[in-house]
């Protein structure tokens, strides 16, 4: 019984920390501005911090010049 009662416990501090980590997140965010997801890693950018680049016509945005660099030495081993 008291393995149940930790268990409940252990979860529900889980439970508050996820719900602050995803806090954190939303945060991050700006309010107000479209933002754009790398997708290399991850991060949003907003499009005035973005570094762009293009493939096929489409405009493709990234956090640093590494992940544009990454996403494209990618597209090249693999077509």
């Amino acid at each position: 019984m008291r393995f149940l009662i930790w268990a409940l416990i252990g979860y529900c501090i889980y439970l508050m920390f996820k719900g602050r980590a995803r806090k954190e997140v939303e945060a991050a965010k700006p309010a107000g501005e479209e933002t754009y997801k790398d997708p290399v890693c991850g991060t949003y950018v907003t499009e005035d911090d973005a570094v762009i680049g293009r493939v096929e016509g489409e405009r493709v945005y990234f956090c640093s010049m590494e992940c544009l660099e990454e996403y494209r030495d990618k597209l090249e081993h693999k077509g």
